[in-house]
């Protein structure tokens, strides 16, 4: 089989195949990251077909709040593509006697006031950041965003307990559609 020519229909088999391979190895990169105290609140999912569909449906009736119109950008950027990996976070204390990183004395306090431990968030980052490494490694048009995340929130695609989470569409075309927007 040849791809010789920029989008071949011949080649979309190949590159989808390869595009469904990076997602699953993007899943265990954010799996397998460093995580604070050993503890992991990740949940990692691959959006296609229908599912998809539903993400970017949701961003769009996101965008008609005032301001937010780039949700309907990026769900255009996302029908584009075959696939999106999305990473999420439940924001669960570490039960840390002393910390204050959150600006509070420690963990019980954290709880007392409703507040957010540091340490989800930024295990979050990191597991995105390693996520994406690998997409660059092999040559995977990527942007991380937080649309597709918030989308996947309010439809409960990765369980009531996740409360933050972001999404990252993957491309294989001749040129990343993510920056020309």
């Amino acid at each position: 089989m040849s791809c010789g020519t920029p989008q071949s229909d011949d080649c979309k088999p190949i590159e989808e195949k390869a595009l469904a391979t990076v997602a699953e190895l993007m899943c265990l990169a954010a799996r397998t990251a460093p995580k604070a105290r050993g503890v992991d609140n990740l949940v990692t999912t691959i959006i296609s077909g229908e599912t998809k569909d539903k993400v970017t449906a949701k961003m769009r009736d996101l965008s008609s709040v005032e301001g937010a119109g780039f949700f309907a950008r990026d769900a255009d950027n996302v029908d584009g593509v075959p696939f999106a990996v999305v990473i999420g976070t439940r924001m669960e204390r570490m039960g840390l006697s002393i910390c204050g990183l959150c600006g509070f004395e420690n963990c019980k306090a954290n709880q007392d006031a409703g507040a957010v431990c540091v340490f989800p968030p930024n295990d979050l980052g990191i597991a995105v950041g390693s996520a994406v490494s690998v997409a660059a490694d092999h040559r995977v048009d990527n942007r991380v965003m937080y649309t597709i995340g918030m989308a996947a929130l309010k439809l409960g695609l990765l369980g009531e307990e996740v409360k933050m989470a972001f999404g990252i569409p993957l491309s294989a075309t001749g040129k990343s559609p993510f920056f020309d927007r």
